[in-house]
């Protein structure tokens, strides 16, 4: 998916990079940190890299290269039953709720709380928990699928459909092994507070 529709994906890439292992390579060995010289710079460039790649991947999306979800969806076949104005209306408003949750997650995140600056050891206060927390746990994720499946259904598009089915999945799998991370930095930062108290 390119243009305004699409969503931050935040840790996306170009040519199979997952920047996650690039994070967690950051986390045991501060690598970066120390080429940048600041953990800040590392997550800000590691960031931009992230954007650059999506930006480029985008590019590629618009000139309709075969790997993009958009030209997936458009050279299959039309699912009939969705084919029709009311269903454009529910992808639509799919698509509103879906850059609304990416949108209002990264404004109360951040660049360095999107970015993966956790790996970095950037971490909040606490963890987030106002909106779009407050509604469901990793709205970026879920607003990410709502923009998938909003898409689909404002094409009527079957083949879109599954791919949505198929983000969906990533994101539970990917949060199947962030939660534990998360939980367990927040944690040890806890008990880190309440030992110097």
């Amino acid at each position: 998916m390119s243009g305004p529709a699409a969503g931050l994906d935040c840790c996306g890439g170009l040519g199979g990079v997952d920047f996650r292992q690039v994070a967690r390579w950051e986390q045991k060995t501060h690598r970066l940190s120390k080429a940048f010289g600041s953990p800040y710079l590392a997550c800000y460039a590691l960031g931009g890299a992230i954007l650059l790649l999506n930006l480029v991947r985008s590019h590629y999306d618009t000139l309709s290269l075969p790997c993009s979800f958009t030209q997936a969806m458009l050279s299959q076949p039309k699912m009939e039953s969705l084919d029709n104005a009311g269903a454009y209306r529910v992808g639509l408003a799919l698509l509103g709720v879906g850059v609304l949750f990416v949108l209002s997650s990264f404004s109360a995140l951040g660049f360095t709380g999107t970015f993966l600056g956790d790996y970095f050891g950037i971490l909040k206060e606490a963890r987030v928990t106002t909106f779009p927390f407050s509604v469901l746990d990793n709205p970026m994720y879920w607003g990410s699928t709502a923009n998938y499946l909003g898409w689909a259904v404002m094409h009527a598009s079957p083949a879109g459909l599954l791919l949505s089915a198929i983000v969906a999945l990533v994101y539970v799998i990917a949060v199947y092994y962030e939660e534990p991370f998360t939980a367990e930095i927040y944690r040890q930062k806890a008990a880190k507070s309440h030992k110097q108290s």
